[in-house]
């Protein structure tokens, strides 16, 4: 009985020893076999995020206020005297022959003493505005005078008061010159004339 009760330790024994093994060795195996980690790129640090931020709102609101921004065509700007013709060389009143610009006289074509033919020029005076081109030279000898600029006989009255001229060679309204008009270069024309700042005919 003893006997018979030892081998049934020993079976019991070795048994359980050999279920130590079988767990040990299927444990070893897991691990063999388990995917070796792999080194993740790091991510960029939060404050560095964080820092990046701020610089990249303000670039788009730079962009954002530059297109906003409204744009200025004058290309010059400034004051004068100007007085009014209106001269279609047909001879009337002391015409001295068609416009130098080569174009027919009209609304909106003006004389300058210097300004290259065809340049493009806003004229403001009391709120009233018209933009029209140098066609033609002068005034003349008024020029001398700080009158830099003729105005075509409707510009002229219009600018006054709003209303028609008489004539289209006489402006009406008892006005010969109006002071302080403000002018705005829009586009050097193409034609011959001086840029800049307008200087007496001839000079």
């Amino acid at each position: 009985m003893q006997k018979r009760a030892l081998n049934v330790a020993l079976t019991t024994a070795s048994a359980a020893c050999l279920a130590g093994v079988m767990v040990a060795g299927i444990a070893a195996a897991s691990d063999d076999n388990a995917p070796e980690k792999q080194n993740m790129p790091s991510h960029q640090p939060a404050a560095a995020q964080q820092e990046a931020a701020p610089k990249a709102a303000a670039k788009k609101a730079e962009k954002a206020e530059k297109k906003a921004a409204p744009k200025s065509a004058a290309l010059l700007t400034g004051k004068t005297t100007a007085s009014y013709f209106w001269d279609d060389g047909s001879g009337v009143n002391g015409d001295t022959g068609a416009p130098a610009g080569g174009k027919p006289m009209q609304k909106g074509l003006f004389a300058s003493p210097s300004w290259p033919l065809h340049t493009k020029v806003k004229v403001t005076y009391n709120g009233r505005s018209v933009t029209g081109f140098v066609g033609d030279r002068g005034p003349g000898e008024p020029s001398h005078r700080g009158v830099m600029l003729d105005l075509d006989t409707y510009t002229f009255r219009y600018l006054l008061d709003g209303k028609k001229p008489a004539s289209k060679y006489n402006a009406g309204g008892g006005e010969g010159h109006l002071k302080g008009v403000k002018y705005e270069i829009v586009k050097w024309g193409s034609g011959a004339g001086k840029k800049g700042a307008p200087v007496p005919f001839g000079s």
